[in-house]
Parts: C-alpha cells; sequence; structure tokens
C-alpha cells in the first residue's frame, strides 16, 4: 500500500514501545499525531494558551494566531511535520506520554469506534466491512473518507473523523474501504421532541376539508405496503430508516384523514420486527408529525 494521505500506514513499522519513533513513522504516512498522557487523553494547554486565550490553532474551526511550541490544543495539536513531532518541548511530552493519538480527518479517514462486545456484534451485522483494529473493550473500524465526529450514535459507538482523536492502537487486519451512508446516517439527529405517542393514532386534517384526494383505496394501501417493505429491508441505519420512512408517509398520507390504527400499528410492526422498540416507533412517529406541523 503506497503511503498516502488518503490511506493508513503501511504494515511493518516500529512496535509501539517506542511512540516517537512510531509517531514519525505515522506522520511520514500523512497521519497526523498527538502525544497521549495519562488517562488516554490529550496534554493540557500551557498557561498562555488555557481556554484559548491565544486565539487557537490555526487549524481548529475557530481558526487563530497561536504558533505555541508546546502539545496544545488537544486534536488541533496534531501534525505531521517531522520538526515539531521531535522538537524538544514534544519529546518532553512523549517521555511522558502512554499512547499515541492521531487526528483521524487530518489523514482523511473516519473511525467507528466500538466500545463492547454487543456493539461490535452490531456492526458486523449492519455495516460493511473494512480494517478493523482491536481495543480493550471492543474495535476500531477504519473507513476511507471524513464526516463529523459524533458520540453516542448508538450505545458503544462513537464516531471519530474531523475535529477528534483515536488511540493509534497498531494496524489491524484487512483493507480500508470507502466511508459507506450507513456510518454516514449514524450522525443523523431526529428533531428533539417530547418522547410520546400520539394520543390518537388517525392523524387530524390540517388546512383541508377531510376528503380524501387519492383516487383509489389502493393508493394508500400501495403506500403502506411500501412502506413496510422499506423498513423489512434495511440493513443498517434502522433507526433513521424508520424515521424517514414515517416522514414519507405522512407526508404523503397525513393530512387527508385516511390513515388508521391499523395503518400504523403495520407499521410499526415492521419497525420492531427489526429491532426498534415501541417507545422509539412512538417518539419517531410523533417527531415526524412535529417536522411535518401536523
Amino acid at each position: 500500500m503506497t503511503p498516502d494521505r488518503k490511506t493508513m500506514p503501511p504494515h511493518g513499522m516500529t512496535p509501539a514501545g517506542d511512540p516517537l519513533r512510531t509517531a514519525l513513522e505515522l506522520a511520514a504516512a500523512g497521519v497526523p499525531v498527538l502525544p497521549l498522557r495519562a488517562g488516554k487523553v490529550p496534554f493540557g494547554n500551557c498557561r498562555p494558551c488555557v481556554r484559548n486565550a491565544c486565539g487557537g490553532r490555526p487549524n481548529m474551526k475557530s481558526a487563530g494566531p497561536c504558533q505555541c511550541p508546546d502539545v496544545c490544543h488537544a486534536w488541533a495539536a496534531a501534525t505531521t511535520d517531522p520538526r515539531v513531532i521531535d522538537s524538544p518541548s514534544w519529546v518532553r511530552a512523549w517521555r511522558r506520554a502512554v499512547g499515541i493519538g492521531y487526528h483521524p480527518g487530518g489523514a482523511g479517514l473516519t473511525v467507528v469506534d466500538l466500545d463492547s462486545s454487543a456493539a461490535v456484534g452490531w456492526a458486523r451485522q449492519s455495516l460493511p466491512p473494512s480494517r478493523t483494529v482491536a481495543t480493550t473493550r471492543g474495535e476500531h473500524w477504519i473507513y476511507q473518507g471524513t464526516m463529523r465526529s459524533v458520540n453516542g450514535v448508538r450505545e458503544g459507538v462513537d464516531i471519530k473523523s474531523t475535529m477528534a482523536y483515536a488511540r493509534w492502537r497498531g494496524h489491524g487486519t484487512g483493507t480500508v474501504t470507502a466511508l459507506p451512508d450507513a456510518v454516514r446516517a449514524l450522525a443523523v439527529k431526529e428533531p428533539s421532541t417530547a418522547q410520546r405517542a400520539p394520543s390518537a393514532v388517525t392523524v387530524s386534517v390540517l388546512g383541508g376539508d377531510g376528503k380524501c384526494r387519492h383516487r383509489t383505496p389502493a393508493y394508500l394501501e400501495r403506500g403502506i405496503a411500501m412502506a413496510e417493505q422499506r423498513i423489512t429491508d434495511a440493513r443498517s441505519a434502522v433507526h433513521a430508516t424508520v424515521y424517514r420512512t414515517f416522514l414519507a408517509v405522512l407526508s404523503t398520507h397525513g393530512r387527508c384523514g385516511c390513515l388508521t390504527d391499523a395503518h400504523t400499528a403495520r407499521l410499526f410492526t415492521a419497525a420492531q420486527a427489526k429491532g426498534e422498540s415501541a417507545r422509539h416507533c412512538a417518539a419517531a412517529w410523533a417527531n415526524a408529525r412535529t417536522a411535518l406541523g401536523m
């Protein structure tokens, strides 16, 4: 594998027992690195940079003039510059470091951090395979491509890419594959509303006369059947698929009064067969109604 800023570094590099040498080799492969102190966290800002009084690192979201030579500003300290990595202040940090961190987004990568055996099991069922790195409690799945970082997208699942750091735990196994839509969809958030089911499933008419604008009952039946199938066919991002399907059904059929409890029960049953709880179904339905102003 030819090293560049869009791939993980090749195998056969220095063991992790020499963090400075490993960091330099990672940087040479295009992976921005930083030392991690006790607790597996970045070193704190130096006194002049506390609370970003310096204006921040130039590569932070709030770009600023800081040119501090110390290991400051967490993920934004990550660099591929060997002169910085091997500078006196950084060498002092490496001597105290317990590990190596890296900025996945800076290397054109996304890390799906699976923090439990249950999360790993879910990923094996739901996500396309890619390079896998064993961790203390689970696995890191490495994909090529970047996205925003989000913690807690599912129980035991974090996404680390832009504006975040991950701990370097070795090369892992497998080939890095392109970042799939199934991972991007994990970052989709539903509107925040009260977590309760609507008191009546049949929706009220908003701005209409209550007459069904569909030419035949078969139109509604076909729409419900297609919605059921869409949920049933979901292989990943089930929660997001359920919400979007509910949104589509309500957008098409929700204002003429033709939806009944029986129709909604069919959609809820399909969602629960894919692992969604009754509470999540009710919340997704309520959120979809709110998004449409119902």
